[in-house]
């Protein structure tokens, strides 16, 4: 009798540590295996089964003793643990086998333009255009309100009737409101997103403007949206006592990067009347300078806004 109860009991911590184990891979048991993924599998009581972890090949293959070579992409890890349970029926009595997830590689999607983390996210399970925008860390201050989805046709289609084909009739592009989807305008336009797809994100218009004024920062404009240097310095909520309005200067970005056009307007004159206000461009820096301000503090304005660091940015 204390035997038994010695094995009912290792029977019942070993169905303890499997049910663990399952339950940390929980998040991944919908996601769908294939070339480059890193999968380990165990079978309960084989110890030949405890290996290195195995990569499936680019057929989608995977090679293990007494079953050989058996096809473990496009099935997700609950799917091919039925298999291999069923081809080991031969070999093993009531097969408990357990496939763990070690790396994801087959289904990158890539995540550029306005967001915190661009980069490459792995699908794991079925997600959603805002979902891998969550993943990417969300929109910075500065997106637009465009996200373009770019979907090899391999994959199926964009199911949106605004998507188009491109002239290779290999890809897809689809391009996504954002604020009519956050604000549930649009929902059918919260696609699932497929592996390899690309999401571009686009940044918004911005004007700086920088220096001796009450609310210093790069300011969004909607997309249509033209400001002049009069209404720029209306969003910065007017000039400090020490500004210098006369010495004011717009930089506009020129063909080289590494260069922007300069040009001196009397902002006091403006403000009199005496002079004709000024279209500000996108990126464009109005910089008004305090009365004691050098040159010499310009370039570290660029180099500030270009790289995009010290510099807020306010949505209106």
């Amino acid at each position: 009798m204390r035997i038994n109860l010695v094995v009912v009991r290792l029977c019942l911590a070993a169905f303890i540590l499997l049910g663990a184990a399952v339950s940390a891979q929980a998040p991944y048991r919908d996601y769908v295996l294939g070339p480059e993924d890193t999968i380990t599998i165990h079978v309960v009581d084989v110890p030949f089964t405890d290996q290195n972890p195995l990569r499936i090949e680019t057929s989608g293959h995977v090679k293990l003793p007494l079953v050989g070579r058996m096809m473990a992409g496009g099935l997700t890890p609950a799917q091919l643990e039925d298999r291999l349970a069923e081809s080991l029926k031969m070999y093993v009595r009531n097969p408990q086998v357990l496939v763990r997830l070690v790396e994801f590689r087959s289904q990158p999607v890539t995540v550029v333009g306005a967001v915190t983390t661009p980069g490459i996210q792995q699908l794991r399970g079925r997600k959603t255009l805002l979902e891998i925008i969550s993943l990417a860390g969300g929109l910075r201050q500065d997106a637009g309100t465009i996200a373009t989805v770019t979907r090899a046709k391999a994959f199926g289609p964009i199911p949106l009737p605004q998507a188009k084909t491109d002239a290779s009739g290999e890809y897809m592009s689809c391009a996504i409101n954002l604020r009519e989807l956050m604000e549930a305008r649009t929902p059918a336009n919260n696609i699932l997103i497929q592996p390899t797809d690309v999401i571009a994100v686009e940044k918004a218009p911005v004007v700086y403007v920088i220096g001796a004024v009450k609310k210093s920062g790069g300011f969004v404009l909607s997309a249509q949206e033209k400001v002049s240097v009069l209404q720029a310095l209306a969003m910065a909520e007017g000039l400090e006592r020490t500004s210098a309005p006369s010495r004011a200067r717009v930089l506009r970005k020129t063909n080289d990067p590494e260069k922007r056009q300069e040009m001196a307007i009397d902002l006091k004159k403006i403000l009199e009347g005496k002079q004709a206000d000024l279209a500000l461009q996108t990126d464009d820096i109005l910089f008004i300078p305090t009365s004691t301000a050098k040159n010499a503090g310009l370039k570290t304005l660029e180099t500030a806004i270009n790289i995009g660091t010290g510099v807020l940015i306010f949505r209106r």
